[in-house]
């Protein structure tokens, strides 16, 4: 009797096992062993190829001028309340545009004479042929001041120390003790900028007003001194002195009353602290050696560039080589006929024919 196992009936009859996954190679061995045969077959190629570029970098290192990164670090300290990163990003980022603007540069070309600078007065010459055809002005001394700004900021760069109050600014030249003038020229004209931007008057504007207040004073009391010496009339002379002693009294209250101001503020200034504090950490000093070229970096690229170059033309020399062996196996013209000549089978080649008629032929029945 058939038996059928009730553990079986909910198997189902069609379900097939998946299959037992194996991972296969991502390289294969035969294509390791071709990529080894392309390289021996090719090593002079990738090697003159290499040995070329080396050349080409170590003359590059010899031709090339250095250049010299001077480095300083300025703190940027806030006085305000600032509540979220994000506002302090804002005031650092506000800071160091002030430092990379054009009016510190042209400052600092202004005080070192930058404009005369060979380094920073390349921009001269592009415009000589429109001089001459009389399309532009002729250059002054200010033109000559405004072509060094353009290469002068191209040199200087200033970014933030992580999520400080810290601004590291760099100067690029040619001459290390340069880059560090010219880079602390910068760090002091912008704690000076921030120190006048603190100040609550300006200084020349009130000694001026005083000088002129005091100059006030003292004419009216001239005036009044000349006036009693002089006298003729005595009925005209009490309204006269009258008004001169009312203009030398609001004189004398004028000048107080500015002064009580000025004291004042002045006060006021050294109770109260700048909304900025800007000093210098790190002042430059002359860099030891040259940032660029680097000579590592140059010498790497190149070999790498050679072998890339090297791996390239044979890769091309094998598709040629593979190219000529596919035109040589191809139909050919034939000289005579002016066709194609194309390769006789042995079958029906005119001396098997031969053979085949020598040789007799027998037919053999049954039986």
């Amino acid at each position: 009797m058939l038996q059928i196992n009730s553990t079986d009936k909910w198997v189902n009859r069609d379900y097939m096992p998946p299959p037992e996954f194996r991972p296969t190679p991502v390289v294969s061995r035969a294509e390791v062993m071709a990529v080894l045969a392309f390289i021996r077959r090719h090593v002079p190629i990738i090697a003159l190829t290499c040995f070329a570029a080396l050349g080409i970098a170590t003359l590059y290192l010899v031709t090339a001028v250095p250049t010299f990164t001077a480095t300083a670090q300025l703190l940027v300290n806030s006085k305000a309340t600032v509540l979220d990163a994000a506002s302090v990003s804002t005031v650092v980022e506000s800071q160091i545009a002030i430092i990379k603007s054009q009016r510190i540069s042209s400052a600092v070309i202004e005080k070192l004479g930058l404009a005369e600078d060979p380094e920073f007065a390349t921009g001269r010459g592009s415009g000589m042929v429109s001089r001459l055809l009389g399309w532009s002005k002729p250059q002054t001394e200010a033109s000559a001041a405004r072509y060094a700004v353009e290469p002068f900021e191209r040199r200087l760069s200033a970014k933030r120390v992580g999520p400080t109050y810290l601004v590291e600014i760099t100067f690029d030249s040619r001459d290390p003790d340069r880059a560090a003038q010219i880079l602390n020229a910068v760090a002091e004209k912008y704690i000076t900028d921030q120190i006048d931007k603190a100040n609550l008057q300006d200084e020349t504007w009130v000694k001026d007003r005083l000088n002129e207040l005091s100059t006030q004073v003292l004419a009216a009391q001239k005036a009044l001194e000349d006036y009693n010496k002089n006298r003729k009339e005595p009925a005209d002379s009490t309204a006269t002195i009258d008004k001169l002693v009312v203009a030398v009294e609001s004189s004398k209250n004028a000048y107080d009353n500015f002064r009580h101001v000025v004291r004042r503020m002045e006060a006021t200034r050294q109770q109260s602290s700048p909304v900025f504090e800007a000093s210098l950490i790190a002042g430059a000093l002359p860099p030891l050696r040259a940032s660029s070229p680097k000579a590592r970096n140059v010498l790497g690229i190149s070999i790498v560039v050679g072998g890339v170059l090297g791996i390239a033309i044979g890769v091309l020399r094998d598709l040629l080589d593979r190219g000529i062996r596919a035109g040589a196996q191809e139909p050919q013209l034939s000289a005579e006929h002016g066709g194609i000549e194309r390769p006789v089978p042995d079958a029906v080649r005119p001396d098997h024919q031969s053979e085949a008629k020598a040789k007799p032929v027998r037919f053999t029945g049954p039986g």
